[in-house]
């Protein structure tokens, strides 16, 4: 359908279908075992949750959505605003220092997660509980909904038909090109990104992997002439 093909590069009707079944397993279940195994069953979610697993679920590839970018891009997101909300500043001051410093520490350790800015913004924002020192309440369910949810993510990705955690290589039942001989190497790549300018959401490796499946497809056309 022409209605999916705008959306990102590969995406189709059943990878965004597979997404929603993925999401609405995973928001739920997520939910209903921290209920069950939390010593603070509420908030059973956190609203950032609803961010990752749009990540998780419809771009499992992206490095945004790994297990390391959403367990650990939360957890020290959460740690970060925390911290932050406990300085003498205005609020907007906070809220702008938390998210930005949750930047700065999630690009350091290689776990940089979108949503681990709204984790932040929210520890700022979570009213008097957490102003009185109560940090358990926001930082439990952000460690264990983050958890459970890459847990759930790792078990669905086992039948959707894409890999998780990402690895750069074709998905064993895709009808492709066997043991595709790319020129373009990895150093290439990097040049091509520095000559751009940009940070793309999508790894190196996979960049070199697709480059060359097209360079095997863009000879067997001319083959094919």
């Amino acid at each position: 359908m022409r209605l999916f093909k705008p959306l990102l590069a590969g995406g189709n009707l059943r990878d965004r279908l597979v997404a929603c079944v993925g999401a609405f397993l995973g928001i739920g279940l997520a939910g209903l075992t921290y209920a069950e195994i939390s010593p603070f069953p509420h908030p059973a979610l956190v609203a950032p949750m609803g961010a990752s697993a749009v990540l998780l679920f419809a771009v499992p590839s992206s490095p945004l959505a790994q297990p390391w970018s959403i367990i650990g891009g939360n957890c020290v997101s959460v740690l970060m605003g925390l911290a932050i909300a406990q300085l003498p500043l205005a609020p907007l001051a906070e809220a702008g220092l938390a998210v930005a410093s949750a930047i700065a520490i999630m690009s350091i350790l290689r776990c940089l997660h979108p949503p681990g800015g709204a984790v932040a913004l929210s520890a700022v924002l979570a009213g008097p509980a957490v102003a009185a020192g109560h940090y358990e309440l926001l930082a439990v369910p952000v460690v264990l909904n983050s958890v459970l949810l890459v847990a759930i993510g790792w078990f669905f990705h086992r039948y959707s038909g894409h890999s998780y955690p990402h690895r750069a290589v074709p998905v064993m039942w895709r009808d492709v090109p066997a043991e595709p001989k790319p020129s373009v190497s990895l150093e290439d790549v990097d040049k091509a990104l520095a000559d751009l300018g940009e940070t793309f959401d999508v790894s190196r490796e996979d960049l070199a992997l697709l480059f060359g499946l097209a360079e095997t497809h863009a000879l067997e056309r001319q083959k094919a002439r």
